[in-house]
């Protein structure tokens, strides 16, 4: 798979996987298992635990975004919305960008996630 399919398929699964567990499958599939992922400048190792948390504390998500760019260190970057419906009911907004790297594999081995508000989806960084 090329890369920047390939990171546009991360955005769709991730909406997809809320609900489909052959979509969080498939979702898992495209990092190696010790990514590392950093959120709001906290850095964790693995996705799994992040997208699972994230799902239990949200009933529902669309994400749209632009086309991915390479960067002069090799990374990716795009710019990201977000629209979601809480679990406890609230809706929310929230924009900001994302940076990948992957491996020579084409597997995704760092993500970073850095929401435009600074506040945005601390509960994840527990």
């Amino acid at each position: 798979m090329e890369t920047v399919p390939l990171l546009n398929t991360y955005f769709r699964l991730f909406d997809a996987a809320r609900t489909d567990e052959s979509a969080m499958q498939d979702l898992l599939s495209l990092f190696v298992p010790d990514a590392e992922i950093v959120l709001n400048g906290s850095s964790r190792t693995g996705f799994e635990d992040f997208v699972r948390a994230f799902y239990a504390y949200n009933s529902d998500v669309k994400h749209m975004w632009e086309a991915w760019e390479r960067q002069p260190d090799g990374s990716y970057r795009t710019n990201w919305a977000v629209c979601g419906h809480s679990a406890e009911g609230k809706v929310y907004a929230k924009t900001g960008i994302d940076i990948a790297r992957l491996n020579e594999q084409g597997k995704i081995v760092y993500l970073e996630n850095v929401p435009t508000d600074k506040e945005a989806f601390g509960r994840y960084n527990d």
